[in-house]
C-alpha cells in the first residue's frame, strides 16, 4: 500500500510550466524525487537517469512532455515515467504529487523511492506462432529484445551471437577495459530466463530469406516470422607485416575477450610501453585509459590532428591536449611501416616502425582503425539489397530492409536515410551505440503497432577524453564547412569548457560539447523540431538554453 511521505522545505508547488525542481523526501535516508511541471500538472518521478545516474533536474523538458537526460540523451516520458530514447533500459517510478496544510506531500513505496528506477521484470511465457530471431547480442539487439517485451511481445525471441555472454555496455570497454562480466552486463541471467528470452552462442552462416530460417556454423536451423539483422561491426588487423596478427601482444577491442587479453598483457603495475594505432575515437578512449593506469602510450594518427575527420581539426587539437596533459604522446600525419618483433621473444611485438624511419617501442599495440559491417552470412545471397562500397545493408526509414517482409537491419550493418539537419534522405551508416538501441527500440514498436512509423531521433554519443564529450547530429550525410566554438579551450589552464556547432551554411549540423551539459541535449532537442538557432545568430552569441523546445517533431 502507498504511504505518504513529506517533501522538506516546500510549502507549495510554485512552479511554471516546464520548470523542475529537485525535494528531499522526509523520514529517508538520501530520498529524493524530481518535481516537474508540464501542462499545468505537476509531476514527481525518480529524480535520475537511469543509465548511469545524471541529475534530470539539470535535464530538458520538452513541450511532448519528455525530459532528457543531460549527459547521454536518455528521454523520459513525464506523465509516466516510461523509457522514451536510449540509452536507458529501466523507466523511472512516478508518484502521486498533492499540496495541502502549508506543505507538499508525495504517495508512493518506500522501496521505490530508494531505488531510484522501476526496474523492468517482463516476465513471460512466450506463446503463438511469432518467433522472432536477432542475429547479434549487442546495443540494437539489446533495445530490441527489451523494448519489445516491455511493451507486451508474447512470440518466442532468440538472440543469435559468437558472444559467450549476455548483453553487455560495451562503450565500457574502450572507455575503461573493464574485464569483469558482472560490471559490464546489463541484466542477469534470471532476467533473460523470466523474459522467456534465448540467448544461442553461435555463428550465423547463411539466412534463406524464402523459407524465413537462419542456419548456423553448428548445424543448426531457427525459422523466423521476424527477423532483426544486428550482427554490428567487424574489426580487422592491418595488412602489414608485424601488425597483420602474425606477431603476439598485438591486438583489436570489441569483445570481452579482447579487453580481457590487453588487460593481462598490460598488467596491473603500470610502466608498459604502448603503441595505438588510430586517433579514432576507440584509439583515443583506450589510449586515453591505459595512461590513467600509468602506462606509456603512444598514438599513431593519419589525421594532423586527432579525429579530425569527424570533428574537425580545431576541436581535434583539444582533445589531443587533453591527453598530452595525461602524458599520451602523438604521432600525427603518419602512416606505418611495418611491426618488428621482440629481441627477447621473436613471438612477440617490440617495434612499431612508422614510414618515415621514426622507431617506437612497444610490449603490446592496440589497433584502432575502424570496423567493417558485419554482413558476411547475407553477402552471397542476392534476395537481400547491399552498400556496394561496405557491404552494409540497406534499409528505409523504419529500418525494414528493402525488397523483404519481415526483415529488419539495424546498428553498424545498416545503410538508412537521415533526416535530421543537413541530411535530406541522405544514406548514412552510424555506428553509435546509441543509434543501434534507438533503431532496435524503433524495429520493437513496428513488430509490435505495424501501420506505427518508428520512432525519430537525433544521433547522439559520448566519449572519455579527459573529460566528458557529448555530441549529437550528423556530419557524414551533408558535411560542414564551418564550427563555431563558443566557451574555454584553454586545455593548459583546466577550462576546457565549450560547445561546437558544426555548420553547414547557415544550418547547424552537429553539436559538441564539453563541460557545457545540458546543451547537446537542447540541441538534439532543438533538432528535432527544427528549431536550431543559425549560424549567424550562434555567432552574435544567441544563447540556445533560451530557447523553449516546443512538441512538434519535424523529423
Amino acid at each position: 500500500m502507498a504511504q505518504e511521505f513529506k517533501l522538506k522545505g516546500l510549502t507549495s508547488l510554485d512552479l511554471k510550466n516546464g520548470q523542475k525542481q529537485e525535494a528531499k523526501v522526509e523520514g529517508i535516508e538520501n530520498g529524493k524525487v524530481l518535481l516537474v511541471k508540464h501542462n499545468d500538472e505537476v509531476h514527481a518521478l525518480n529524480p535520475n537517469c537511469s543509465h548511469y545516474g545524471a541529475p534530470l533536474v539539470k535535464g530538458v523538458v520538452t513541450g511532448d512532455g519528455r525530459i532528457t537526460c543531460p549527459w547521454h540523451g536518455a528521454c523520459f516520458k513525464i506523465s509516466t515515467g516510461d523509457v522514451e530514447d536510449a540509452p536507458a533500459l529501466d523507466p523511472l517510478h512516478k508518484f502521486s504529487v498533492e499540496e495541502k496544510d502549508g506543505a507538499v506531500y508525495i504517495k508512493g513505496q518506500e522501496a521505490d523511492i530508494k531505488a531510484g528506477r522501476r526496474t523492468l521484470s517482463p516476465k513471460c511465457q512466450s506463446q503463438g506462432d511469432e518467433k522472432v530471431i536477432i542475429v547479434g547480442r549487442g546495443s540494437g539487439s539489446l533495445g530490441a529484445m527489451e523494448a519489445l517485451r516491455s511493451g507486451g511481445f508474447t512470440g518466442a525471441i532468440t538472440t543469435i551471437a559468437t558472444e559467450d555472454h549476455r548483453p553487455i555496455d560495451r562503450t565500457k570497454l574502450s572507455k575503461a577495459l573493464l574485464t569483469d562480466l558482472s560490471k559490464l552486463a546489463f541484466r542477469s541471467e534470471d532476467f533473460y530466463k523470466e523474459a522467456d528470452i534465448t540467448n544461442v552462442t553461435d555463428k550465423v552462416t547463411a539466412v534463406d530469406f524464402s523459407a524465413k530460417k537462419v542456419s548456423t556454423e553448428s548445424g543448426k536451423e531457427y525459422p523466423y516470422t521476424k527477423l532483426i539483422l544486428a550482427s554490428g561491426g567487424v574489426p580487422s588487423f592491418l595488412p602489414i607485416d608485424g601488425l597483420k596478427g602474425d606477431l603476439g601482444n598485438v591486438f583489436l577491442l570489441r569483445q570481452l575477450n579482447d579487453a580481457q587479453d590487453i588487460m593481462k598483457a598490460a598488467g596491473s603495475e603500470g610502466g608498459k610501453k604502448i603503441v595505438v594505432i588510430g586517433s579514432s575515437f576507440i584509439g583515443m578512449e583506450v589510449g586515453n585509459c591505459l595512461a590513467s593506469q600509468k602506462h606509456h602510450v603512444s598514438i599513431i594518427g593519419m589525421e594532423s590532428e586527432p579525429l579530425e575527420n569527424v570533428m574537425g581539426p580545431k576541436v581535434g587539437k583539444i582533445f589531443r591536449a587533453l591527453l598530452e596533459k595525461s602524458g599520451v604522446k602523438f604521432y600525427l600525419s603518419a602512416s606505418v611501416s611495418h611491426g618488428s618483433p621482440s629481441t627477447a621473444d621473436k613471438s612477440k611485438i617490440g617495434k612499431v616502425v612508422l614510414k618515415d624511419g621514426t622507431e617506437l617501442e612497444a610490449d603490446l599495440v592496440i589497433e584502432g582503425t575502424g570496423v567493417k559491417p558485419a554482413t558476411q552470412y547475407v553477402q552471397s545471397n542476392d534476395k537481400i539489397q547491399l552498400h556496394e562500397k561496405d557491404k552494409s545493408i540497406i534499409v528505409d526509414s523504419s529500418y525494414a530492409v528493402k525488397g523483404l517482409q519481415d526483415v529488419y537491419a539495424i546498428g553498424d550493418i545498416a545503410t538508412y536515410p537521415y533526416h535530421g539537419p543537413g541530411g535530406n534522405g541522405a544514406p548514412v551508416r552510424i555506428e553509435h551505440w546509441d543509434v543501434a538501441m534507438n533503431m532496435g527500440r524503433s524495429v520493437a514498436q513496428s513488430i509490435l503497432q505495424p501501420k506505427s512509423k518508428g520512432k525519430s531521433f537525433i544521433p547522439v554519443f559520448w566519449s572519455a577524453l579527459g573529460a566528458q564529450l557529448r555530441y549529437c547530429g550528423n556530419t557524414s550525410a551533408g558535411g560542414y564547412d564551418d564550427v563555431v566554438v563558443k566557451g574555454e579551450t584553454d586545455v593548459s589552464e583546466g577550462k576546457q569548457s565549450f560547445v561546437a556547432y558544426y555548420c553547414k551554411g547557415e544550418e547547424v549540423v552537429a553539436v559538441a560539447s564539453m563541460m557545457r551539459d545540458p546543451y547537446m541535449t537542447q540541441s538534439a532537442e532543438l533538432m528535432r523540431r527544427g528549431k536550431m538557432p543559425k549560424k549567424s545568430e550562434l555567432e552574435k552569441d544567441v544563447d540556445i538554453m533560451e530557447i523553449g523546445v516546443p512538441g512538434e517533431i519535424k523529423i
